[in-house]
């Protein structure tokens, strides 16, 4: 029987279940593979490359302007990390794309991670909404659909189905796909009715739009390919509860050997991981607006997870290898 393979993993761009309007679009999820010397090692080259009096190493230290040759230094084929760290990206709003566009699925239920089913939908869907509603409604409608599909809300915001497809209704006269869309998405009202209904009246373990799960399960998958099982240790989380990690070991079916929560001050491997998503989720959204740095997304690149939940080609082609692979995973 194979020792469990530990890995280390922080995420960067979380704000739970919020996916549109928040302080970043992207949101990037870190595994690292290193002991404690090798991290500790990488830390302290990094400090000296990259100075800071901050007792806890971070993202942002290296990613100002003037630490750039330590950022590349990290990156590259002669930092500590190549072949040792892999991150998994979500471009937030093609989430909620994706999470609407598996409403229209007859048996749709509470599920990690996208439909696969729905993966041609909500791509053409993302890829069109913004210029056939203008960039208002469009919003207007991502908004909605976030909170409508949210367990709890929070902040004092209240959605209901009719407020929703109040705006559906607006938007369903539009041309092309996303209009077809909207037409079809107005059928399916009961259903998505229903759907909230019973996602308040009995929540599903999982957050329904929280990134962080299918990111977990997408680390383990990664580092288990050839059939070990995973150990994880991850940054301190209040989503991993004991019922959600006992959950995940029954969805990973024997690949997940425990989850255990880490206070990163205490282990330099989780500063590590967090630096890898921080840097990566910065990266990564630079490219999605249009404003690619040519060296950091080619020496992103081997380091990221081509089944990542990505439908934007242009960036995609920059921070991923493997520039056929859908973008959607079925978690």
């Amino acid at each position: 029987m194979y020792e469990p393979r530990e890995i280390v993993c922080d995420e960067s761009g979380s704000e739970g279940e919020k996916l549109v309007g928040g302080n970043s679009d992207v949101f990037a999820h870190a595994a690292v593979h290193m002991d404690a010397r090798a991290a500790a090692a990488c830390v302290a080259e990094l400090r000296e490359r990259a100075p800071t009096p901050a007792t806890q190493y971070r993202a942002g230290h290296v990613l100002r302007d003037k630490h750039r040759a330590a950022l590349l230094w990290l990156l590259g084929p002669e930092g500590p990390v190549l072949g040792n760290a892999r991150v998994f990206l979500t471009d937030k709003i093609f989430y909620v794309v994706g999470k609407v566009a598996g409403l229209l699925q007859d048996d749709h239920a509470p599920r990690l991670g996208l439909d696969p089913r729905a993966t041609a939908t909500a791509t053409a869907l993302y890829r069109e909404g913004r210029r056939a509603f203008g960039d208002a409604r469009w919003t207007a409608f991502l908004d909605a659909f976030n909170y409508l599909l949210r367990a709890k809300n929070g902040q004092g915001v209240t959605t209901s189905v009719e407020d929703t497809f109040r705006l559906v209704d607006e938007l369903r006269g539009a041309d092309g796909p996303a209009g077809a869309f909207m037409r079809e998405l107005w059928r399916a009202r009961p259903r998505v009715a229903a759907f909230r209904e019973r996602l308040l009246a009995d929540p599903y373990v999982f957050p329904a739009l929280d990134p962080l799960i299918p990111a977990i399960v997408a680390a383990v998958t990664s580092w288990g390919a050839d059939g070990r099982p995973v150990s994880v240790v991850h940054d301190e989380q209040t989503t991993l509860t004991d019922e959600r990690v006992a959950h995940l070991g029954r969805i990973l079916d024997g690949r997940l050997a425990g989850i255990r929560l880490a206070d990163s001050e205490l282990d330099e491997r989780v500063q590590v991981a967090d630096v890898m998503a921080g840097v990566a989720r910065k990266i990564a959204l630079d490219a999605l607006r249009g404003r690619p740095d040519p060296a950091l997304t080619a020496l992103l690149r081997p380091y990221v997870d081509t089944t990542s939940i990505w439908a934007d080609d242009r960036s995609r082609a920059l921070v991923m290898d493997d520039h056929d692979h859908k973008a959607v995973m079925e978690r």
